[in-house]
């Protein structure tokens, strides 16, 4: 078959539109200062080429900046009840040391979750005592996330039954309630961009990002009738306790960071809940409780509004990527190892 010049001339350069696209797609760079792999590029694994997908199952690619071989990472953008930084369930930890832990609060009260300098995230706990119970079930129904001089709030609302097609989800920014338009990708950012709530599915899945701070993964989910049966909840017939699942993941969180899930990224950190052991309660009720679901007034609060980071000080853990699953959903204590 005989191509003409002008058609030949147009192949090419479709090629080279095509090879242009296909490496902007393909390489990342960490944008982090604090990471050694700062404007280093890194391309992404063929398994997940781009940063973001019209799936909102498939697996994108993200950059790792502190990655100790500076590597582009696939993950999927939902969150991972079995990976380390999760807190789901009733609720169920996963801490930065990667071991199991169970921390029950009490319904309708606020703990801290997270507590540094420049990080303050605590959250509500809604729950019920079914008859002759010594302790309250509960979940995490609510996030408050201070952070400099602002707040951010993103709570599940009630539901008496669950509808997939109905968003549970509520958000407020400096105590003003925001909306994030329904749809895979819809997203809002804060007027200084330090801020971003974004989609991870049409309804009911965000994704939080505090650049260089924090990223957060939330899912709200129902207690279903199959939970209710497995753990004699005693769920009323009127409400189904949505509440989130959540996956933190840290960007140099301080060496003296508390808080429920967040002294767990202590660098010295010695875990009461031990490895292997089923349902390892903890306690500390008393030490991070907080008046109300946006205030740092806890026993073993830091958070400090005018408070400066001391970069010397500096975890640079980031295991919220890893991935613990292991077939252990049981509750069962689980390690993965730094």
């Amino acid at each position: 078959m005989k191509i003409s010049g002008s058609n030949c001339l147009l192949i090419i350069l479709l090629c080279f539109v095509a090879g242009v696209v296909q490496i902007d797609a393909l390489n990342l760079t960490c944008t982090s200062r604090l990471s050694p792999c700062f404007l280093y590029p890194m391309p992404c694994p063929s398994e997940c080429p781009t940063k973001s997908s019209a799936n909102p199952k498939a697996k994108v690619c993200y950059v790792n900046c502190k990655s100790p071989v500076c590597q582009a990472e696939c993950k999927h953008r939902r969150a991972n009840c079995n990976s380390p930084g999760a807190a789901c369930l009733d609720p169920r930890f996963i801490g930065g040391d990667g071991i199991v832990f169970y921390f029950h609060g009490k319904k309708d009260e606020h703990f801290s979750l997270v507590s540094d300098l420049n990080l303050q995230i605590n959250a509500h706990f809604i729950g019920l005592r079914p008859a002759a119970r010594t302790r309250d079930y509960t979940w995490i129904q609510a996030l408050g996330i201070l952070v400099d001089s602002h707040t951010f709030s993103l709570e599940a609302t009630r539901a008496s039954a669950w509808n997939d097609e109905i968003d549970h989800l509520k958000f407020s920014f400096d105590g003003k309630e925001l909306s994030v338009a329904e749809g895979h990708l819809s997203a809002w950012n804060s007027p200084e961009n330090d801020l971003k709530v974004e989609r991870t599915s049409n309804r009911n899945s965000v994704a939080v990002t505090l650049p260089e701070i924090a990223e957060i993964l939330v899912n709200v989910v129902p207690i279903t009738k199959e939970d209710d049966r497995i753990h004699n909840y005693q769920i009323p017939s009127d409400d189904c306790f949505a509440h989130l699942e959540v996956q933190f993941r840290f960007f140099g969180l301080s060496s003296k960071v508390e808080g429920v899930l967040g002294r767990t990224y202590q660098p010295d950190f010695q875990n009461p809940a031990k490895p292997g052991v089923a349902m390892t309660v903890v306690g500390g009720e008393d030490k991070y409780r907080t008046t109300s679901l946006l205030s740092a007034d806890c026993h073993s609060c830091l958070f400090s509004p005018a408070g400066v980071l001391d970069q010397k000080d500096t975890v640079t853990m980031e295991y919220g990527t890893l991935d613990c699953t292991g077939g252990t959903t049981s509750g069962m204590g689980i390690v993965c190892r730094k």
